[in-house]
């Protein structure tokens, strides 16, 4: 598996905000246990002094390396000083600035170079516990990584930005016993970002400039940690102890994104309310999910065909489950879309519905989904890439909630299917399954009529589907409503009783 360079740049990072990692009581045990864990990590570190004067132990020019495949991330750091506090505590401040490179290189060998800077003043980092367990306590009034990329081979583009956070502050804590077990809770008052991108190119260049600002920033951590060689093989990680679990949140945001050029040029600005990612990742599980609510964007430009294109929605939720190891017996999966009162400007509707035939009522999608599934092979391992057949197994599936609502119409549905695998001829290569699925339908022949009117859907296509929707449902209680229940028994197919295979 390659490294990814922003995880290495990532992991030093975490190495320069936590420099008292693996400390016990003394700054020469804070000093010497970062070295150590540098060295862990397959990283190069070398100081041009050392020097301890009463409680304090002085490291001068700090300066570390990470090579990994493609990649090299290299910083320096003038100053840390390690202080004992008199209770068992070590306070860790370093240099208020310090410099760093990315250099990228493609197969090629052409290199793409990104230069930052951190600002921390103010920052400090106090450790306190014992060698079996230590906390790592860190507060910083403000951190800012300015970062730029001059134009190469590679990425003809000049690339200038800032992160700015505001008020970081929380803590991480290190279990050590076999394995180093890591778990951390942050959060900051605020975070901006600021993006310049300049083309120079004379015909097709321009400029694009990005700003997002996001209010109360969280997040959780927890994971085992495992050596930079061990993590070449994903899957044999995992098999070993590799685990990681993430939340993160944020209570709004707003963003921008103004860009001008030769032949082209646009804005699009939007807001969100509170949102939530989740990621996890162990031999059983991959998890990854979130939410976003209240978005509201605008977008204007050269490109599109009207004055303005604004797209909002009240709530979205995405939740992905499944497992990645081979098992012999059945694990779970999920899938979950939302998306909740979808709404565009009446500009994108009357491009196809000028005379507003059709209801412009904000729509919504909802996909809910569980199962058991199995892997025959390890979803990370070499068999997963030239495997010839079919890689896994489904054994069951439950559709718990089937909402569409859309142009005045709504479908709703539920059921739940098991599939037999020693069966995948009847239905054509597909498991045998067993289970129904009963749907809702109302507003489907109004919606019919309307779209003949506009003109979307000739008159022959609308009369071919009320064929096959009285092929495949009855009339409900209500009027223009229609329920259908599909379902697979006996080795056959059938819609509201009546076997159609």
């Amino acid at each position: 598996m390659k490294h990814s360079p922003i995880g290495a740049f990532s992991a030093l990072a975490a190495l320069l905000m936590s420099t008292s990692a693996w400390a016990e009581i003394t700054a020469d045990q804070v000093w010497q246990n970062w070295k150590a864990l540098s060295q862990g990590y397959g990283q190069s570190l070398t100081v041009a002094s050392e020097d301890r004067v009463g409680d304090t132990l002085t490291v001068t020019g700090v300066s570390l390396t990470s090579v990994a495949e493609g990649s090299e991330t290299k910083a320096s750091i003038d100053t840390i000083a390690f202080r004992e506090r008199g209770d068992g505590t070590v306070e860790v401040t370093m240099s208020p600035q310090y410099p760093a490179t990315l250099t990228l290189t493609d197969e090629e060998g052409r290199a793409v170079v990104v230069n930052v800077v951190v600002d921390q003043p103010g920052l400090t980092v106090v450790a306190s516990g014992t060698d079996a367990e230590t906390r790592y306590d860190i507060m910083a009034p403000t951190v800012n990584i300015g970062f730029s990329a001059p134009a190469s081979e590679v990425a003809p583009t000049e690339t200038q930005g800032q992160l700015a956070l505001v008020g970081l502050a929380g803590n991480y804590v290190v279990t050590t016993d076999v394995r180093s077990r890591v778990s951390s809770a942050l959060q900051a008052d605020s975070a901006r970002l600021t993006l310049a991108i300049v083309d120079p190119a004379p015909e097709t260049g321009g400029t694009s400039n990005v700003n997002v600002n996001v209010t109360m920033l969280t997040s959780t951590t927890q994971g085992v940690l495992l050596s930079p060689s061990e993590m070449d093989d994903m899957s044999a990680a995992l098999a070993t102890g590799f685990s990681t679990d993430g939340t993160f949140g944020y209570s709004a945001a707003d963003f921008s994104l103004e860009s001008t050029g030769s032949t082209a040029d646009g804005k699009a600005s939007g807001t969100l309310g509170p949102g939530t990612l989740a990621v996890g990742l162990n031999k059983d599980r991959l998890a990854y999910g979130g939410t976003a609510s209240n978005m509201n964007l605008s977008i204007s430009g050269s490109g599109i065909p009207f004055p303005e294109l604004v797209v909002s929605f009240t709530d979205s939720a995405f939740d992905f489950l499944m497992p990645v190891s081979r098992t012999e017996a059945p694990q779970d999966f999920g899938v979950l879309l939302r998306m909740v009162d979808l709404a565009v400007s009446d500009e994108v509707w009357a491009m196809f519905d000028p005379g507003a035939a059709l209801p412009r009522d904000p729509a919504t999608l909802v996909i809910d989904t569980t199962g058991k599934a199995k892997w025959l092979v390890d979803l990370f391992g070499p068999e997963a890439a030239t495997l010839e057949t079919a890689p896994g197994e489904l054994h069951a599936l439950d559709i718990n909630e089937l909402t569409l609502r859309a142009v005045g119409a709504s479908v709703t549905g539920k059921g739940g299917f098991t599939f037999d695998n020693s069966d995948t001829t009847t239905f054509g290569g597909m498991p045998l399954p067993t289970g129904k699925l009963d749907l809702a339908i109302t507003g489907a022949n109004a919606l019919l009529d309307r779209l003949s009117q506009t003109g979307l859907l000739p008159q022959d296509q609308v009369m071919g589907a009320r064929m096959m929707m009285g092929l495949f449902a009855r009339p409900g209680e209500g009027p223009d409503t229609l329920t259908s229940t599909l379902e697979f028994k006996d080795k056959g197919f059938f819609a509201n009783g009546q076997q159609l295979q």
